[in-house]
């Protein structure tokens, strides 16, 4: 009788909500003002505001849909393991602890998502830039000025490099100096590849020094960078074929080779 009662007033705290509010204004509306506010007052310990900032996100809705996203997925979780264990006749101290695990699991697994999806932006930024860094060069080296050959990147390239470059362009054409976009740039990104180059280029527009040598050397590293990168990746790929090779085929291959013997030893012992 405990557990349905139970079962009864956890469907019907989210009714009891919405008659809460005022009977003239939208109580989902309502909801989701309040829960957005509530969000916004929190503190963001989590740096949650500057991980969808390098995503593309920087606006205050999108960091509230992320929270709402993430408490909401928590709670629902939570609520259905409570369900199912009450239904499954678990005392309660069982079942209101294996249901706030499995919403802090629930919470953890959304914010190492966010974190796995920047991490491969970044890979796939640092893997576009040697083409987009020659491709500058020669932009400049043609005659073309930083501003315009970047608006051709962004124009006329497709990826994540030329998305950052198109906001560099949106924030210049705004009032705000190139050097200034392009550094905001870079501490967005937060890769060190990137840092570099753009220090690079703010230095050398700043002081006049010629960008074409800079841009040169950076493409060189660039690629030499990426080599590395893909030579390393074959080395990890190289190590992990190894191991169905040394724990799978080489033990059957050995099992094949002695069995007719042991059979053989068999017979004559027998």
């Amino acid at each position: 009788m405990f557990t349905i009662i139970l079962i009864a007033m956890l469907f019907a705290i989210p009714g009891g909500t919405l008659f809460a509010f005022d009977s003239q204004v939208d109580p989902l509306k309502e909801l989701e003002r309040r829960a957005k506010s509530a969000l916004s007052q929190t503190r963001d310990k989590s740096g949650i505001h500057l991980r969808l900032e390098e995503l593309g996100r920087s606006n205050e809705r999108d960091y509230q849909d992320f929270r709402i996203r993430q408490f909401g997925f928590c709670a629902a979780s939570a609520a259905i393991v409570m369900v199912l264990l009450l239904v499954s006749n678990h005392s309660l101290i069982t079942t209101l602890s294996l249901a706030g695990l499995f919403g802090a699991f629930v919470f953890v697994i959304i914010d190492r998502e966010l974190t796995a999806q920047i991490k491969k932006r970044r890979q796939r930024i640092e893997a576009e830039f040697p083409a987009v860094v020659e491709m500058l060069t020669l932009a400049i080296a043609a005659g073309e000025t930083p501003m315009s050959a970047i608006l051709r990147i962004a124009e006329s390239a497709d990826g994540e490099l030329s998305k950052e470059f198109a906001t560099v362009i949106t924030a210049v054409r705004t009032g705000e100096p190139l050097h200034l976009s392009l550094d905001a740039m870079g501490r967005r990104v937060k890769s060190v590849m990137i840092r570099r180059f753009i220090d690079a280029i703010v230095t050398a527009t700043l002081r006049g020094a010629p960008l074409i040598e800079t841009l040169s050397r950076h493409a060189v590293e660039a690629r030499a960078n990426q080599r590395n990168i893909i030579m390393n990746a074959a080395g990890k790929a190289e190590i992990s074929m190894m191991i169905p090779v040394v724990f799978l085929i080489l033990p059957i291959s050995i099992l094949f080779a002695l069995w007719p013997s042991l059979t053989n030893l068999n017979l004559f012992a027998s």
